[in-house]
């Protein structure tokens, strides 16, 4: 089961020196055993960003290249991680040739995690475990996961995911909170979060989303974020993509107007309607890939503790791959060489444009890392 936060005498660990002015004083949290996180564990990871003015990177994966790069990205910069899986992700980890689409998703899903758990701790990190937007088509599939999920609480004690996320931003606000709020009774009880949307991310992940979006709709009102936290927090831990202009994807600069005054206007609201401490909500940045530095910076102070990324790593996978190609051209030509007769296995065996590739995930993610402040911050302890 997952360990109290009841922090016994000699067991605390100062891990950073928070990074805004306004964070000046050094923040003590509990270390938490290296592995998959959940439960009150995960939800002290959550306050340890909160109040540390840092986030996590949340990385879509599609494999075991993604996500061990992605793991040892952590390793390397000190920090902890947010593994995430789409419905397609999912579905190509299981592999393209498994006849039934909707079953790849679920065992696709339910194999990436169990290779997480097995291997995280091996890594010396906290990883979370998570899925990526799920519409109301898609309903079924994180069902389906917490069947498995239930499944796996009963043979380890342990829920085998952190968070589903549960995006039904496109539909009325009362069917995404009645949705959301069903689903999170059932969650709660394994030691789960559920992520929700409120508002639009403008674009589309795996067959989620549009590129034909109302602007209007891609600002989220802070009422409706009050009334989230209203429904929600009774019920169990959560965490919120409030919209603020965010896109999937990479765009022309100027293109999309990030407005990160939104989110301090819902915690605002949400403190003082019900005088709580400062930023109440856990809120997530959706569409990180592309984003200003400098709206990144800002949005840290407003409670996200999550931001999400996957255009730039598939880009820097394939930008490593392609190069390492480029650079061996004749090794994916031909097996030997047409005149010297030199063998070219050592070249075009996989292992070794497939690192490349993991090598390109590792430094764009050094640089989400910094961005983020998130660097050197682990909560992993002994």
């Amino acid at each position: 089961m997952d360990r109290p936060l009841a922090v016994t005498p000699g067991k605390v660990k100062i891990h950073h020196i928070r990074s805004f002015p306004e964070f000046s004083m050094a923040t003590s949290f509990p270390s938490l055993k290296p592995g998959v996180v959940s439960g009150s564990d995960y939800q002290a990871l959550v306050k340890a960003a909160k109040d540390g003015g840092y986030a996590l990177p949340a990385v879509n994966v599609v494999g075991t290249n993604s996500i061990n790069a992605v793991m040892e990205a952590a390793a390397k910069n000190k920090s902890d991680i947010i593994i995430q899986l789409s419905n397609g992700g999912a579905e190509f980890f299981a592999g393209k040739g498994c006849p039934d689409s909707f079953m790849a998703k679920v065992l696709g899903a339910v194999s990436a995690a169990r290779h997480v758990h097995l291997l995280a701790a091996q890594y010396g990190i906290c990883a979370v475990l998570h899925t990526d937007h799920a519409d109301k088509k898609l309903i079924p599939w994180v069902e389906a996961l917490l069947d498995h999920g239930e499944a796996f609480f009963k043979e380890t004690g342990k829920p085998l995911f952190s968070s589903h996320m549960l995006d039904l931003s496109e539909d009325s606000i009362d069917f995404n909170l009645e949705q959301s709020a069903r689903l999170l009774k059932r969650m709660a009880p394994l030691g789960m979060s559920l992520e929700i949307e409120l508002g639009v991310t403008g674009g589309e992940e795996d067959g989620v989303g549009s590129d034909h979006v109302d602007n209007a709709k891609l600002y989220t009102q802070p009422a409706d974020c009050l009334r989230a936290y209203e429904t929600l927090s009774p019920l169990g831990h959560f965490s919120l993509a409030a919209s603020f202009g965010n896109v999937h994807g990479v765009y022309k600069p100027g293109n999309v107007k990030l407005r990160p005054e939104i989110l301090h206007n819902a915690q605002e609201l949400v403190q003082s309607t019900h005088k709580t401490g400062p930023n109440p909500l856990n809120l997530v940045f959706h569409g990180g890939s592309g984003s200003e530095k400098d709206k990144i910076a800002e949005s840290l102070r407003y409670g996200v503790f999550k931001m999400n990324i996957d255009t730039d790593t598939q880009f820097a996978f394939a930008e490593k791959v392609g190069s390492f190609v480029e650079a061996n051209a004749k090794a994916f030509k031909y097996q030997i060489d047409p005149d010297t007769g030199a063998p070219y296995k050592k070249l075009y065996d996989p292992r070794k444009w497939l690192r490349a590739g993991e090598e390109g995930i590792i430094t764009r993610l050094g640089e989400a890392y910094a961005d983020l402040r998130s660097a050197g911050k682990t909560m992993a302890g002994a």
